[in-house]
Order: structure tokens, then C-alpha cells, then sequence
């Protein structure tokens, strides 16, 4: 198990990924802390992680409240006594529209969510992962940071943000034990890219077979097992590991 005995907070537990990382950590051996604003969504991954014979709890967290971050490590800290991963998943998506047409709005809510959101829960474990003097961080980006998908300016404005978070907090945190990487994500199948084929009717599956057939893997990636990289990420086996990017998209952009 890669994650024995670990305490692992995961933000952003929604339909997707989000749940796919935290029942895979829980069956990697985490002691699994599931966080995202839905109450119900949150509880029934708990669970249904505890019905496996895995430990968990549920705690929901807007991660632009200061307080709910800071809430949320305390409450894995009573519940364990340690926090060893933190994976930033948490999401907004603005609006699909041109850059120069983005709603400001919306804007500064993604940012809030996604860029603010993972360093207001990187500054509350931070301070418990000195002490321990070891501990993993790691923020879920994307593929569109890399390739420019119109559309998606303001998401991957944020993510881009997050992959900067990254390399600044592993130079900053040098020696303490701490490690932090991003794993940036392309596409990736589950519930909400079925949702999305589904709303562009009869072509949706047309397009899936197209998209598919575009990615070097020859299909598109499951979301749980590019959850995969996460889990190897917040391990011991990535001890020596840290500011680094990770492309976990089947070779949808390989990078020169």
C-alpha cells in the first residue's frame, strides 16, 4: 500500500476525480480526510469508504473561508494526530467564453477557489507538517495550462497560479521535509465528461470516439487511475520529488 497509515486531506471531493482520489487513497492504506461544500456528497464517500473497511471523515469546506481551511486541518489533526498529504483538488469553472469577454466576476471567484483556495489550505498544514518535519503537497492542475483551449482562459489563468504555488512553496519550504508538486490533468473520463458528451447530444459520442482516438494511450484517461500519479505523488516513493510537474494526460501533450 503506498499510502499506509497516512492522513490525507483531499479538497474538492465533487463527482470526478475528486471522489476517485479519496476512495483509491483509502484503499492505498490513507486515513482519508473528504472535503468539498456538498454535505451529502462528502458523507456518502465517507461512507462508502468506511464500508470497505477504510477510515475516514467527512468535513465540508468552502476553501475561500480562511476559517473552514484552518477547520478542516484541525479536525484531521484531532481525529489522527498528524496530517501527512494535502491534495489541492478544489474547483470553479467560470463561464466557456473568450478571455477578453470573462465576466470579472467570475474571475476573481476562480482565482479565490482554486489559486487562493490551495494556499489558504497549504498556509493551515504547513505549520503541522514543520513540526512533524515531513509532509506532501500536491495540486491537481491541468492540461490546459499547457495547450490553450479557448474557452478555458480563466480556469487555466488560475491553475496556472496553482502550478506557480507549486515551485514557489518547494523553494521556500527547502529542508523542512515538506514536498509539493502538481500533477496537471487532461482529460480524464467520469461522470462529469459523460455529462458533458451528454449535452451535445447526438454528436457527444461522436466526439468521444474522436477525442479518444487523438491520445496517444488510445483512449481517454480514466479518472481514477489518474488519480494513480497523485497517490505515488503524496507517497514515500516520490521522497525525492518536489517542485516538479507532472503530465498525466495519456500523452495528449508531451512536453519538448
Amino acid at each position: 500500500m503506498l499510502l499506509k497509515d497516512k492522513v490525507v486531506i483531499v479538497t474538492g471531493a465533487g463527482p470526478g476525480m475528486g471522489q476517485a482520489m479519496c476512495r483509491g487513497a483509502a484503499r492505498e492504506g490513507a486515513k482519508v480526510v473528504v472535503s468539498a461544500r456538498s454535505v451529502d456528497a462528502i458523507n456518502a464517500v465517507r461512507d462508502d469508504i468506511v464500508a470497505q473497511g477504510g477510515e475516514a471523515i467527512a468535513v465540508p469546506c468552502d476553501v475561500a473561508d480562511m476559517d473552514q481551511c484552518c477547520s478542516l486541518a484541525e479536525q484531521a489533526l484531532r481525529q489522527w494526530g498528524r496530517i501527512d498529504g494535502l491534495v489541492n483538488s478544489a474547483y470553479y469553472h467560470p463561464d466557456w467564453t473568450p478571455l477578453h469577454e470573462a465576466d470579472m466576476g467570475q474571475m476573481t471567484r476562480v482565482m479565490d477557489v482554486i489559486a487562493l483556495g490551495g494556499l489558504r489550505m497549504a498556509q493551515c498544514v504547513i505549520p503541522t507538517m514543520l513540526e512533524q518535519g515531513s509532509g506532501a503537497i500536491v495540486n491537481v492542475s491541468t492540461l490546459a495550462t499547457r495547450k490553450a483551449n479557448p474557452g478555458e482562459g480563466g480556469y487555466a489563468m488560475a491553475k496556472a497560479a496553482l502550478n506557480q504555488m507549486t515551485r514557489q512553496l518547494a523553494g521556500e519550504l527547502s529542508g523542512t521535509g515538506i514536498r509539493v508538486n502538481t500533477a496537471l490533468m487532461g482529460w480524464m473520463d467520469g461522470v462529469p465528461l459523460d455529462h458533458f458528451f451528454a449535452s451535445m447530444g447526438e454528436e457527444g459520442e461522436a466526439f468521444r470516439k474522436q477525442r479518444a482516438s487523438e491520445i496517444p494511450v488510445g483512449h481517454i484517461p480514466p479518472d481514477k487511475d489518474c488519480a494513480k500519479a497523485v497517490y505515488f505523488l503524496l507517497s514515500d516513493y516520490a521522497s525525492e520529488i518536489t517542485g516538479a510537474s507532472l503530465d498525466v494526460n495519456g500523452g495528449d501533450y508531451m512536453a519538448p
